[in-house]
């Protein structure tokens, strides 16, 4: 028998799912490390609302007033 990732076993993300950045996924990503000196604070705090989500993608909007941002799935756990 095969083991199920634990990702799996969690509710999975959706329109309306409330979410934050998970900080060992973001850095050690080399296409979004890269392209930030320093992430923002807010991304890892959470809560931010996702918005819309593609096939491997979330737009997230924070409760700040800065602008929606679109991240990969991978990088995102509940808030």
């Amino acid at each position: 028998m095969v083991a199920k990732p634990a990702a799996s076993a969690s509710k999975p993300l959706k329109k309306g799912s409330l979410v934050k950045v998970d900080r060992a996924a973001y850095l050690a990503s080399p296409s979004l490390a890269a392209s930030d000196a320093a992430a923002p604070g807010y991304l890892f705090e959470g809560p931010g609302e996702i918005l819309k989500t593609t096939s491997g993608s979330a737009l997230i909007r924070w409760q700040r007033p800065v602008p929606d941002v679109w991240l990969p799935l991978e990088l995102l756990q509940p808030a």
